[in-house]
């Protein structure tokens, strides 16, 4: 099997949300720095795979090729509304299974939540990258992955095998940085 490469990608408040209670990203949560890095490591990505309330909404969007999570369709079916798009209910076919759907045999596949979807690949990624706002707080929001906000998404990561590296800032301003969190033992697929 040809290698696939999963990274993962969030920004999160400082309780560790990534949406308010309505499930809608805040503006007080959007980033210009963010952003652009967030763009850029989509459009290098091979495949794109979220939830069905996830979007990134950005003007590459239409263009990229992407697995939508659902449980809509038994197994894997084409999106009526986006050509680039394959729905995929993980309970009717393996993620194998969807990426050959997709026409991906290897690449990277950005994955970009929700939380049951952050979920399902924490043994899997080879690269999480945590961006955190530090000055954001949503008080009853939706947290970026199962267990917050009972432990921060970094213990989380770290309980899978991924290792902090060097932060770097995306907004001096607003202290935003992201944190690639990579897998100490390469795992094998």
């Amino acid at each position: 099997m040809p290698a696939r490469r999963i990274e993962g990608y969030v920004i999160v408040s400082a309780d560790g949300m990534l949406a308010n209670a309505d499930r809608m990203m805040p503006d007080s949560l959007k980033f210009e720095g963010d952003q652009t890095f967030f763009n850029a490591a989509l459009d290098r990505a091979d495949l794109i795979l979220h939830g069905r309330y996830s979007y990134e909404g950005q003007p590459n969007s239409p263009k990229r090729k992407r697995l939508i999570l659902t449980s809509v369709t038994a197994a894997l079916a084409p999106d009526p509304s986006n050509p680039n798009a394959t729905l995929w209910n993980p309970a009717g076919a393996t993620f194998d299974q969807a990426c050959e759907r997709a026409g991906i045999e290897a690449g990277t596949i950005a994955v970009i939540g929700g939380p049951d979807v952050f979920g399902m690949f924490l043994d899997r990624y080879d690269t999480f990258w945590l961006s955190q706002a530090p000055h954001v707080r949503l008080p009853g929001g939706y947290p970026c992955m199962p267990g917050v906000p009972a432990r921060p998404p970094q213990a989380i990561l770290a309980a899978h095998g991924l290792e902090a590296g060097e932060a770097q800032i995306l907004d001096a301003a607003h202290e935003v940085t992201v944190t690639p969190w990579r897998r100490a033992v390469r795992r094998a697929d």
